[in-house]
């Protein structure tokens, strides 16, 4: 590889030492590897020699699935980059885990293909982090997360073997599912270094709805309305009153009006097909007392709407110096008893509590911000994160829907998993990665 591709600089090792949760941990160097091979010949020098090795994307993850918490080595997978193919009659791309996520859905687009997954961070996040945390986004609701979308995978594994899983076609069921086991494995098990996706037709028409409530309890109840009429838009974002406040803020006057809840909507589909959806969608908003139920008019007037959506989680900053992220997810038809229960826990702590994502599927990006060098305010969002989960657990759902567990969630990670089921998980684990070399620390394996 050469000097070029390796760095053990203060400076370079910086750049790579923190991800989206502003924590910071030192590796003792930084290596950039340009395909499998090279990066067979690193983990089985690892292995041999038991050092750490973390590999990492783009560093945008929300649960430190990517930083080096034992120090060691961060393998940074930004060489690995290229789009090796698209193929238009069999609806399959493949691609290194380096290629930024939009890039790719734009190449697609171009040959009237579709990449549904679309994480907020789509515009710098990279295929190869997405499928380690199996990333989700708004789309999720109609078309699914990250791993259904993935055929096969070229791995390579702590012990230095290149193998190959899963398959080209639509159907293979030969041996276990490997592929799925790797996806939203956080880095743990290997290393991937090509990937085979599967692509949709590009929906011939989409629209873009908005719609004003009074408060967020209505907007949940709204929604829950819609999916049991056997509607189903290919996204449902929703933004509680703080986050529009925030936006607004950050982004200047005039982008949102002000209100308790505004829900997000969009349906696709093949020409005329949008349309009635949403004409439908939007009856359905009036009936239960949206406000301004509004279509957008021009693509760059939805874009504009996106936009705004995506620049919640940056702009929150405004209400405090620090900020804890989560991304639960409850049964749809208990949208409104958690939203009611994170309005009570506001009141009960007077901490800020901003609530936005992806309710057409149940997962709410619950945000508590507060002030760490305040231990009252510390204490109290921690003990808020802990009622929110327990309550979630008892409503049915999941402390993670897409962030993964990493650092962040690993201590809560008992409460969800049975002592079975992690006692088998570290046996996965040790199957493959005997010297437990990749990516050391993350969700306690």
């Amino acid at each position: 590889m050469g000097p070029a591709n390796f760095s053990g600089q203060k400076e370079d090792r910086a750049c790579y030492a923190y991800d989206a949760t502003r924590r910071f941990y030192m590796p003792e160097a930084v290596i950039f590897p340009g395909n499998a091979v090279q990066v067979a010949q690193i983990l089985r020098l690892a292995t041999d020699h038991g050092f750490g090795v973390t590999p990492r994307g783009a560093g945008s993850g929300m649960s430190g699935g990517a930083i080096a918490v034992h120090g060691g080595l961060v393998m940074a997978m930004n060489r690995c980059a290229r789009i090796l193919s698209i193929d238009t009659e069999n609806f399959v791309g493949t691609v290194e885990p380096g290629v930024v996520t939009a890039k790719f859905q734009r190449a697609v687009a171009e040959r009237g293909l579709f990449y549904p997954p679309d994480p907020s961070s789509a515009d710098y996040s990279t295929l190869g982090g997405n499928l380690a945390e199996c990333a989700g986004g708004p789309k999720a609701v109609k078309y699914g997360v990250t791993r259904d979308y993935v055929l096969g995978l070229e791995v390579v594994l702590p012990t230095g073997e290149i193998i190959r899983t899963g398959v080209k076609t639509a159907k293979g069921v030969v041996g276990y599912d490997i592929t799925r086991l790797l996806i939203g494995s956080e880095g743990t098990l290997g290393v991937i270094t090509e990937m085979t996706l599967r692509l949709l037709p590009l929906p011939e028409s989409v629209r873009t709805l908005t719609a004003l409530f009074a408060d967020m309890r209505q907007a949940a109840r709204c929604v829950v309305e819609i999916m049991q009429r056997g509607i189903v838009p290919r996204a449902v974002e929703y933004m509680d009153r703080n986050a529009i406040s925030c936006v607004k803020n950050y982004l200047g006057a005039g982008v949102l009006q002000e209100a308790g809840a505004m829900l997000l909507i969009e349906t696709d589909g093949m020409a005329g097909e949008a349309e009635i959806a949403a004409e439908k969608i939007a009856g359905v908003l009036r009936e239960h007392g949206a406000e301004n139920v509004e279509s957008a008019s021009t693509p760059e007037a939805a874009e504009s709407l996106w936009r705004a959506r995506k620049a919640v989680s940056p702009a929150l900053y405004a209400y405090g110096p620090d900020k804890i992220n989560e991304d639960i997810v409850v049964p749809r038809s208990r949208l409104p008893e958690m939203v009611e229960r994170i309005g009570r826990l506001s009141e009960n702590t007077g901490l800020t509590m901003v609530s936005f994502g992806h309710v057409g599927d149940g997962n709410i990006h619950f945000n508590i911000m507060y002030d760490s060098s305040l231990p009252e305010q510390e204490v109290a969002a921690g003990q808020a994160v802990n009622e929110i989960f327990e309550y979630t657990l008892e409503l049915g759902g999941t402390i993670s829907g897409e962030h993964g567990v990493g650092i962040a969630k690993a201590p809560y990670m008992d409460r969800e998993i049975s002592p079975e089921a992690l006692s088998l998980m570290k046996r996965i684990k040790s199957a493959f990665d005997p010297a437990g070399i990749l990516n050391p620390g993350k969700m306690r394996l």
